[in-house]
């Protein structure tokens, strides 16, 4: 288990270590990791989801009180066709409002779920979901303006697999749970009683909330068991605000596949992949060789303000720690033991002469008072704290535009709904080769050009947003919305 509460001395009073404990190799894990349950809806294109409360015994100890989607915490992974029609059946069973927004659906603003969608108690939203876009792992979480870091926290969030059925046709590990694995990676508190804890310091607001204690798939303390062959990872940062830079303990190379809205053309080699909220990165991992290894991460690097003084950017702070051992198990057959070469998929090649540009400002607040705020409006986007009375802007369907993101102070995870972007540049170079894919969500290290072209549309009493994905930041006012007529 990798578990530690400590106070950071010098950074302030109810500050909690962010620092997860050092990965220990020679310990051995006993429980196995279970994957969400699998809703199939392919055939039928109908799925049901019933948030509701529960309790769960993450530590053995005390039990925390938690929602979940037809289960305590988290939800099930909802698998359909990625071109068909869709009905949704979502009930509220809990006591107060929530919303389900579809994260890398490009669908329109009358479905997507944001915050102007909530769902009262007691009540069912039944969207249809147009569904018209490559197979990719998506996934669906709340999005109730000022709350949605409280309720994700509280485990409202699941993966949705959009499946076209050819994945045998591309060489790609398909069977689930045995060599094709949805991780949901979270990090935790618990208090002293082992029950989740979610009572947030200033420097938690200010910076995003980070735990100490590694979930995957809601779980503490669990084994991947895998066969003797290529495993694919479908890779989902659930976290409000924690940045992973993903390796492999044994430095055996990671195969990037699919991005957050689609397979790419071929696989790129990888030695680590950087992990923001809200992003999915699908990988393959080469068990042939039958060693035992971990998936390991680095600390968090987005320090931001801290300690009363600037720090800025990225910054050192510790060693790697595991975040999922993985054990090779020969009696499991290996479907796969070749790495693909054509996956069918794309990489973004649009033209960026003509489009239209505009300029986008993540912000922070300084100076005094900047932590007592009125209705915890700490952040804004173009100096503006999100209105959902105000249109930021009305874009025309159909037109391409090419915006330049800009973060100010720390890295900030940027999601746009509606639209998959492709991503010009980073801080004025090429972009890395883990953002050559399609994205929703990209990781605003100083600046970044995106390029998107508006296909569906959003009226303006149900327009998309465009947000940070930290979510403390989220509902504290770095947030837009826009309309495309």
């Amino acid at each position: 288990m990798i578990s530690r509460r400590n106070v950071i001395s010098g950074l302030g009073a109810g500050l909690v270590s962010t620092v997860l404990p050092s990965v220990s190799m020679s310990k051995t894990q006993t429980k196995v990791l279970a994957m969400p349950p699998l809703l199939d809806a392919t055939n039928n294109g109908k799925f049901a989801l019933n948030a509701q409360a529960g309790q769960m015994k993450f530590l053995g100890q005390s039990a925390s009180e938690t929602w979940g989607f037809n289960q305590s915490f988290l939800g099930p992974t909802v698998r359909v066709s990625n071109s068909a029609e869709v009905r949704a059946d979502i009930t509220n069973s809990l006591d107060e409002h929530i919303s389900v927004h579809w994260h890398g659906l490009v669908i329109p603003g009358d479905v997507d779920g944001g915050p102007h969608q909530t769902i009262a108690p007691g009540k069912t939203w039944s969207p249809d979901l147009p569904i018209d876009q490559p197979a990719a792992t998506v996934w669906y979480h709340t999005h109730t303006h000022g709350e949605t870091a409280r309720q994700v926290h509280k485990g409202l969030a699941g993966v949705l697999q959009l499946s076209d059925g050819l994945d045998d046709d591309r060489g790609l590990p398909a069977t689930y749970g045995v060599d094709d694995l949805t991780l949901v990676l979270q990090d935790r508190r618990f208090d002293r009683r082992g029950r989740m804890d979610y009572n947030l310091s200033m420097p938690d607001r200010m910076m995003g909330f980070l735990g100490d204690t590694m979930l995957v798939n809601g779980q503490i303390g669990t084994t991947a068991v895998v066969p003797k062959g290529i495993v694919r990872l479908r890779l989902l940062n659930g976290s409000n605000a924690r940045i992973y830079t993903l390796m492999m303990s044994d430095d055996r190379p990671l195969h990037l596949v699919g991005t957050d809205t689609g397979l790419l053309d071929h696989p790129i080699t990888l030695q680590d992949l950087t992990l923001a909220p809200g992003e999915r990165y699908e990988l393959l991992v080469d068990f042939e060789d039958g060693g035992n290894a971990s998936l390991l991460s680095g600390q968090n690097t987005n320090m931001g303000m801290m300690g009363g003084g600037m720090m800025g950017g990225r910054q050192s702070s510790g060693p790697p720690f595991e975040v999922l051992p993985f054990v090779v198990d020969p009696s499991l057959v290996a479907r796969i033991t070749a790495l693909p070469g054509d996956l069918g998929g794309s990489r973004p090649d649009m033209e960026p002469a003509g489009a239209k540009r505009r300029n986008v400002t993540l912000d922070m607040a300084m100076g005094p008072g900047m932590m007592m705020r009125s209705n915890g409006n700490r952040f804004s986007i173009n100096g503006q704290s999100f209105d959902m009375s105000r249109i930021d802007m009305s874009v025309q369907r159909g037109e391409m535009e090419r915006w330049s993101v800009t973060a100010d102070m720390m890295m900030h995870p940027f999601h746009v709904h509606g639209v998959a972007f492709q991503v010009l540049s980073e801080n004025g170079r090429p972009p890395k080769a883990q953002n050559t894919g399609w994205k929703d969500t990209i990781l605003i290290d100083g600046q970044a050009d995106i390029l998107m072209k508006f296909d569906r549309p959003a009226s303006e009493s149900l327009p998309y947003m465009f947000h940070c994905h930290i979510l403390e930041h989220e509902d504290g006012g770095m947030m837009g919305q826009f309309a495309v007529v």
